[in-house]
């Protein structure tokens, strides 16, 4: 079975490794080990998905599968990787991201997450991924609890471009929500967001994106940044918190201003109100919203959904904008509980450090994840081992069986033995006696 040259797993190490050869090194005089392969070393233990850097050590005593699939010449233990890691300036990273993005739109694999035409659906969340009364380094965010302790901890705001109907999601690099340099006071999610869309511009600057996030996301600050930098948006709202907003449109609705529309298909009910040109709050009564409230309804359950557009809402195009922002919760459920609960170990702390080692951590298992989602999407011979296994955990358990029991050349060398099967000849048992 045929495999795509760069968007297999061996064409995607190969093009990490040469990304990671143009990190600026910060170490000082002769080196022992290449930060290349420090970083390497790192993406691998997460795309093994180890359960600790401890674990992943331990493996040094079989080195050979690490050399030739993965391509690390000399592997760190793990005190000198979370030395050598620590002093990494996580923006050096953005380019591994911005290589494996580029590969997918020469590779055409993009296109099937088009909407609306033209469009990409961006789902951002913030997320936290550590969190300790002890452990702490210069960046961590800071809580005083109400039994006096301190708890340090980590978050980040993530971004994937996602669409309704995959399964599949793609990365982009991540924003720490951490310490800024010269500050005191905490970071928080709305100022990450403002580096995210400055950053986003820098990388990917005529990208056509809708932004889809929560109801935190709908105040006139973060809809003018959104519109700072060209992108489309469609955000939650509650009317818990958008009070004006719901009495505009409750008014809207009175006057005859506003339209509702409705079928049923398939036995459930899609139930749709929408109004144009209403204003977002009584503070901003010039930043005018779209709204749409839509209502799913079955014999087993009825669900609520409420948003607001820069998109005109029409009869024609409601469907696919309740689509879209529907499709926020894959942030959530295809890209967090992912990370947390199918292998790489998002919660676990692999080791902090004193400045950067837990965000370059988290880079690198997010890249990891990347690896494995751009193989799905992409990788014939590997949906083909999917397949046939059943699961990913089931893959991923069979996968690091082969890996550490035999000598393999590559990554998709263990895709084709669990998928055509294998022979081992000469197998003895070396008895003492």
């Amino acid at each position: 079975m045929k495999t795509r040259k760069k968007l297999s797993a061996n064409g995607l190490f190969k093009g990490m490794k040469a990304s990671f050869r143009k990190v600026k090194e910060h170490r000082k005089g002769g080196v022992k080990i290449a930060l290349a392969d420090t970083l390497m070393a790192g993406l691998a233990m997460f795309s093994l998905k180890e359960s600790s850097l401890l674990a992943f050590d331990e493996q040094r005593e079989e080195p050979e599968n690490l050399h030739t699939v993965y391509g690390i010449e000399q592997i760190p233990c793990d005190t000198q990787m979370r030395t050598i890691l620590d002093e990494v300036e996580p923006e050096s990273l953005r380019p591994v991201y911005k290589d494996v993005f580029r590969e997918l739109q020469r590779g055409k694999e993009l296109e099937r997450y088009q909407i609306m035409g033209k469009y990409y659906l961006l789902s951002l969340d913030g997320t936290g991924y550590f969190a300790s009364k002890k452990v702490h380094c210069e960046n961590c965010l800071v809580k005083k609890l109400k039994n006096g302790e301190t708890l340090y901890h980590h978050q980040m705001l993530g971004a994937a471009i996602v669409h309704p109907e995959l399964k599949t999601v793609v990365p982009l690099m991540p924003e720490p929500i951490i310490k800024q340099d010269g500050e005191t006071k905490n970071d928080c999610e709305r100022n990450a967001a403002k580096r995210f869309f400055e950053k986003l511009r820098q990388d990917h600057p005529r990208l056509p994106l809708i932004v889809t996030e929560d109801a935190l996301s709908s105040n006139a600050p973060h809809i003018g940044a959104l519109k700072k930098h060209n992108l489309r948006f469609i955000l939650g709202v509650k009317e818990s918190d958008h009070a004006f907003l719901f009495e505009q449109v409750a008014q809207a609705q009175k006057e005859g201003r506003s339209i509702e529309h409705e079928f049923t298909k398939n036995g459930v009910t899609h139930r749709f109100h929408f109004v144009n040109q209403v204003p977002l709050n009584a503070s901003n009564p010039d930043v005018l919203v779209n709204f749409l409230e839509y209502w799913e309804i079955s014999d087993k359950k009825e669900q609520y959904f409420s948003w607001i557009t820069d998109f005109i809402i029409e009869r024609h195009n409601v469907y696919t904008i309740m689509w879209a922002g529907r499709a926020r919760w894959k942030i959530e459920n295809e890209t967090f509980n992912t990370l947390k609960n199918q292998g790489y170990q998002f919660e676990h702390n692999f080791g902090h450090g004193k400045n950067n080692l837990s965000v370059v951590f988290a880079l690198l298992m997010i890249l990891a994840f990347l690896v494995d989602q751009v193989q799905q999407m992409a990788c014939p011979l590997f949906q083909a081992t999917l397949a046939k296994v059943g699961s990913k955990k089931r893959l991923w358990e069979k996968m690091r069986s082969l890996f550490f029991s035999l000598h393999f050349k590559c990554m998709e060398d263990i895709w084709r033995a669990l998928l055509y099967g294998y022979k081992i000849s000469g197998f003895v048992i070396l008895d003492g006696t």
